[in-house]
């Protein structure tokens, strides 16, 4: 009986979530008795362990879902949704339906983007917006609207009719939109019973450690999407997303640093990674792009990255 959709491979996607709970689990159970050395290496490890899942996990497996039963990816959908502190299948939604629909595009005619998550959304005179704002005050509405979500609690976790965005992303064909939404549910009440066990535990690790944790890595999450896009030009297909191909970082990544090749072709596996690559070499090495010396989520080192997205802001030299 075959279970796996694309690859064996993705076992190792799926270890990393079920040890990252278990790791989740056995922090909350030692912080009351744990030594000050031991509580900073706990929360580094979960605030690495949540963004590590974000940008990686659950970002593969809302492109790719891992199994052939429905049953299992719903029941992995749950589980990282735990790990992450919000639905998996909203995360499809706003990412690959919405990120990946307009690629991180520049404002338009009405005055902002349709890339909800676009760096240029809050921007200036047709640049990025600031690191900081983005980074800090994005995560903070990332946290306000998990705390929304949490309030979903009472009429079980169902999405709400005031959630409009979520109800226009889901499938329009009625079987598979009923499913999306009801994962929706699940992966939201799997969230919030996951979070009363860790009060349970330990109320004081889930507002010491946990809640802080979470923010710190919302915050390298939208770090690491910012430098994905920084200096990129937009609305070109083969220049509107910067790469980096370090062998070490794509390994333990599982080719992450392809995010020019990942725009083009935002389906496809990820071991497929290189070979979309080589298939548009010609047309990536023609359209001067960014390519990066260093991993995204430490972009700033890049001092002298190229800003592509300024080209279309200096006009054209009027006649003589």
């Amino acid at each position: 009986m075959r279970i796996w959709r694309n690859t064996r491979w993705d076992a190792l996607l799926l270890a990393f979530g079920v040890a990252q709970f278990g790791a989740t689990l056995w922090l909350a159970t030692r912080w009351g008795n744990a030594p000050v050395p031991e509580r900073i290496g706990g929360f580094a490890l979960l605030v690495v362990m949540m963004a590590y899942n974000i940008i990686v996990v659950s970002h593969l497996f809302t492109h790719v879902a891992w199994f052939v039963s429905p049953r299992l990816n719903g029941l992995a959908s749950m589980l990282n949704s735990v790990n992450i502190g919000q639905s998996v299948q909203v995360y499809e939604f706003t990412h690959v339906r919405n990120h990946h629909r307009y690629n991180n595009d520049a404002k338009g005619e009405d005055g902002t983007t349709r890339d909800t998550s676009s760096t240029y959304r809050d921007g200036r005179d047709g640049d990025h917006a600031p690191l900081l704002p983005y980074a800090f005050g994005g995560a903070l509405a990332s946290l306000a609207d998990r705390g929304h979500e949490l309030l979903a609690a009472t009429r079980l976790w169902r999405v709400g009719a005031n959630e409009r965005s979520l109800l226009a992303q889901a499938a329009r064909g009625p079987a598979r939109r009923a499913r999306e939404l009801r994962q929706v549910q699940l992966d939201r009440m799997a969230h919030c019973l996951a979070l009363a066990v860790f009060a349970l535990i330990s109320w004081s690790w889930a507002l010491e450690c946990y809640l802080p944790a979470f923010y710190l890595a919302l915050t390298l999450v939208n770090v690491q999407n910012y430098y994905r896009h920084y200096g990129a030009r937009p609305g070109d297909r083969a220049a509107d997303s910067v790469s980096y191909y370090g062998r070490l970082y794509n390994l333990i990544t599982f080719n992450d640093g392809y995010h020019q090749e990942h725009h083009l072709s935002p389906a496809m596996h990820w071991s497929q990674m290189p070979a979309v690559r080589e298939r548009h070499r010609a047309a990536l090495d023609r359209s001067g792009r960014v390519i990066s010396p260093v991993p995204a989520m430490v972009g700033f080192l890049y001092h002298r990255r190229p800003l592509l997205h300024r080209d279309a802001l200096v006009a054209p030299p009027g006649p003589e």
